[in-house]
């Protein structure tokens, strides 16, 4: 909204009376703009319009009606009418079509009300409009770039949101948000190298600014992915400098209560995989020693997994409309003990309402396959697998492990039809191989693997997830370039998650990808009973499908290194007696293995808990460990582009304490600068 850069009459006797504003002819522009802003201030949404449009009808002539009409549509759509701001924000750009701001404005109103393709012509018009180099050309020009690659990509137009947000950065690189959509946008569609620099543009420069979870996509660096992560919360998420809503919490001060109060914070309590996997602990929490509170942030839509969610909580709380300050005090006012992070850094993530401190105790367990890197996320949950003893020092939480890490749900919805092989595109015939992980976590080095295992087993397939028809043109190009024929690849169609599930019985096994592996997916295949190859990293997503492997007792196709995964796959697909032994061991002990055991995960899980706030009670609460990141991210974007990482681990440390070395030489460190200790539990 424009605010009031004149001086005018002082009109806050009058701002209580809507009538009375249609006899104020003469009442001058700044004056009824700071009489809106007061309305609106005092919650008078509507009153502020109506008084809008009361001048607007009183001064047809004024040369700044254009203004006035702007600051209507804004009224309006605060207001809840949005189709009204829309005409307001239409007649603003025909009074004066060189005014920048209300074809954003329009834009947004004409997405919120179902118009997209109107949406995505305003800012066209803009950015064509915006051709005179001046500061706030230039920023009008960001913000509409900015709103069409953001509509674009959630509408799977993923090539011409790519294209969009690479002139966005030839205007500005310095575009944190803007940078890490397109590295995402280039996973999605395997555009190899992922990141690759142009004009202007360094690869340092993007390779800065990637999130946290595509950098899990990209590289096995575990040091560079927690200093990632600190840098990627300081700059996004920004600290909140003393909270003023939250007490300070002590052992001393906090009620004691009968339950421990347990509340999950995340977007995904819904049909998603996190949504599935946590159902079933949700429903198993012991009601009689914890309170579960469910505080969810995600789309506005219902489905029965939702439904499911909230009928099995103590307490169910949609905070999507809150600000984080409002959604912090709500936590704080029910008293929480201990605040699980279920989203990490993902997609409608809302972690500011952890930087306010509404809990004493914060978790950071299955939402993001790694560390958080904050100061106020205390633990995070993992397993002995995932997070091997020796490896806490690339995280900023102290470890806690369970027996297995991934939660899974017993009560999963399976289709009762049985789909063929031609259902699916799929040979009768010969080995069908499958990863039906998401095309972001497919690399060159995983799909050359998968190349050369087709080579050598003449008479299989290679089924993968489909994610439009340019990407998966892509790969069929890159495996006839690597001697595979193209219609060796196909492509599933998404489908809903019980005949998602209900097709994994037509594969013979699952090819994990490397360094981002199968998570929910494996399981999922696991519990169809796929058998699932995989091979371990030293980060914490390179690592869960082997835990998954383990925990359903095929440890045997855990593979040490890439080149025994390869050698193996091909040994399994020339042996199909193999397979069938490995799926018969599956079906038979499914409900009795560690990996579908819900009920022990829950125990061990409140086990945890419990620990956490005896820590808590005696003073011991973990202080996350957040020294030298900044030294180590320089490194990790060093490192990264040069692909300079060693894979042994012992080579991999040594590294990083050469770098360091070499930044001591050139510039003394701090005397504690030295590679991290980590804790446990």
């Amino acid at each position: 909204m424009l605010r009031a850069n004149t001086p005018g009459q002082d009109v806050a006797a009058i701002v209580s009376d809507v009538e009375r504003f249609v006899v104020l002819r003469r009442l001058p522009i700044g004056a009824l703009f700071k009489a809106a802003e007061k309305l609106q201030s005092d919650g008078d949404l509507a009153v502020a319009a109506a008084l809008y449009k009361n001048w607007i009808g009183c001064n047809p002539d004024d040369p700044l009606l254009h203004a006035a009409y702007f600051n209507y549509s804004v009224a309006l759509a605060k207001a809840g009418d949005r189709f009204g701001a829309i005409n307001a924000a239409r007649e603003c750009i025909r009074l004066e079509p060189n005014f920048q701001e209300p074809y954003i404005n329009l834009g947004r109103l004409l997405e919120e009300t179902g118009q997209l393709g109107e949406a995505v012509a305003q800012w066209r018009a803009l950015v064509t409009r915006l051709e005179q180099v001046t500061g706030g050309a230039v920023r009008n020009k960001l913000a509409a770039f900015q709103q069409l690659g953001r509509v674009l990509e959630n509408h799977q137009q993923d090539g011409v949101a790519e294209e969009t947000l690479k002139q966005s950065l030839e205007l500005s690189p310095a575009q944190p948000e803007v940078i890490q959509h397109w590295i995402a946008l280039r996973q999605r569609q395997c555009k190899w190298p992922v990141v690759e620099g142009w004009d202007h543009v360094p690869s340092a420069t993007l390779m800065a600014g990637v999130s946290p979870l595509s950098l899990a996509n990209l590289i096995d660096d575990p040091m560079f992915q927690l200093a990632r992560a600190w840098k990627y919360n300081r700059e996004t998420i920004k600290p909140v400098a003393n909270p003023r809503l939250i007490p300070r919490h002590s052992p001393a001060t906090r009620r004691r209560w009968g339950k421990l109060r347990i509340g999950y914070v995340s977007s995904d309590l819904r049909e998603h995989a996190v949504g599935f996997a946590m159902t079933d602990v949700l429903e198993t929490h012991d009601r009689d020693q914890f309170a579960v509170y469910a505080y969810y942030c995600g789309i506005n839509r219902v489905d029965p997994t939702r439904l499911r969610i909230r009928d099995n909580v103590d307490s169910w709380v949609d905070i999507s409309g809150m600000s984080d300050e409002q959604a912090a005090a709500k936590i704080a006012t029910d008293e929480v003990d201990i605040l699980v992070d279920l989203n990490g850094y993902t997609k409608d993530a809302r972690t500011r309402i952890f930087a306010f401190r509404p809990a004493p105790i914060v978790v950071n367990w299955f939402g993001f396959p790694g560390t958080m890197a904050t100061p106020y996320h205390h633990y995070i949950v993992a397993d002995g697998h995932i997070i091997p003893p020796g490896s806490e020092i690339y995280y900023s939480e102290k470890v806690l492990r369970l027996a297995c890490y991934q939660p899974n749900d017993r009560k999963r919805q399976v289709s009762d039809r049985r789909p063929a092989r031609s259902d699916e595109g799929l040979p009768e015939t010969g080995v069908v191989y499958c990863c039906l992980n998401g095309a972001q976590k497919i690399v060159p080095s995983v799909f050359d693997s998968w190349m050369t295992i087709l080579r050598e087993t003449p008479d299989s397939v290679l089924w993968l997830l489909g994610n439009g028809d340019d990407m998966e043109a892509r790969l069929k190009g890159f495996a006839e370039s690597g001697g595979v024929s193209p219609e060796r690849l196909v492509f599933a169609r998404k489908k809903a998650n019980p005949e998602h599930l209900a097709r994994y019985v037509l594969a013979d096994l699952f090819l994990d990808t490397f360094p981002y592996g199968a998570h929910t997916t494996a399981a999922d295949a696991i519990w169809m009973g796929v058998p699932v190859l995989t091979t371990p990293g030293k980060s914490f997503a390179s690592r869960v499908c082997a835990s998954l492997a383990h925990a359903a007792g095929i440890g045997e196709l855990v593979c040490p290194n890439p080149e025994s995964y390869v050698a193996r796959a091909i040994e399994l697909g020339r042996d199909s007696g193999q397979l069938l032994k490995f799926k018969q061991r599956l079906a038979a002990k499914r409900n009795a293995s560690l990996l579908f055991d819900t009920p022990r995960l829950v125990r061990d899980l409140e086990g945890l808990y419990r620990g956490a706030w005896e820590e808590f009670q005696q003073g011991r609460l973990p202080v996350p460990d957040l020294a030298n990141l900044e030294i180590y991210h320089e490194i990790g974007v060093e490192l990264s582009l040069t692909n300079a990482a060693p894979a042994a681990d012992e080579d991999y440390r040594r590294t990083y304490c050469d770098r360091l070395g070499t930044y001591n030489a050139l510039c003394p460190l701090p005397p504690d600068s030295r590679l991290r200790k980590g804790a446990s539990a």
